[in-house]
């Protein structure tokens, strides 16, 4: 679509003063947007990578890491978080960098919950503990028991029964 308009020019001429032309000008109304520049995503490369499970199973991949194969000791096979039924995986702790015999060298197996001690004086020494304080229980249940005969039996010895009272 173009548009035409009139336009006067006037031009000083030594022999007339002012001497009016029309001239016609074509304007183009369509809009005009310069594209902007559209940057392609960084997408690395990527490579194949077999990934070996603790079980054995494999599987590949795409992935930017450039290793060809990777063997995983942790995964869903014998995470307990994943298998949470698996009594196997409950008792069984792997430690294969052995930081958790450090820090429990370093610490005590006081952190540990419900954990049987491997040291055979270490459970005699518990197994003692808890004799004692069950007999120390025992002891102060008796004691109570003694204490409450003679408190719930004070009096009842130095009076007399009542005496019924006759209506006539």
């Amino acid at each position: 679509m173009s548009f035409i308009t009139p336009l006067r020019r006037t031009t000083a001429t030594a022999a007339t003063t002012a001497t009016t032309t029309t001239a016609r000008t074509t304007f183009i109304c369509s809009q005009c947007r310069h594209a902007s520049l559209l940057r392609r995503p960084k997408r690395p490369y990527q490579f194949t990578q077999l990934i070996t499970m603790s079980d054995g199973s494999t599987f590949t991949h795409r992935t930017s890491s450039p290793i060809p194969v990777y063997r995983s000791t942790r995964d869903t096979r014998n995470s307990l978080m994943w298998n949470p039924s698996s009594s196997k995986l409950a008792s069984v702790e792997k430690d294969e960098a052995g930081r958790m015999a450090a820090f429990r060298a370093k610490f005590g197996r006081s952190f540990d919950a419900n954990v049987a001690s491997a040291d055979p004086a270490a459970a005699e020494a518990k197994a003692t503990k808890e004799a004692d304080a069950k007999q120390a229980q025992a002891e102060a249940e008796e004691e109570d028991d003694n204490l409450l005969d003679l408190i719930s039996s004070f009096g009842q010895q130095e009076a007399p029964p009542p005496q019924k009272k006759s209506k006539y």
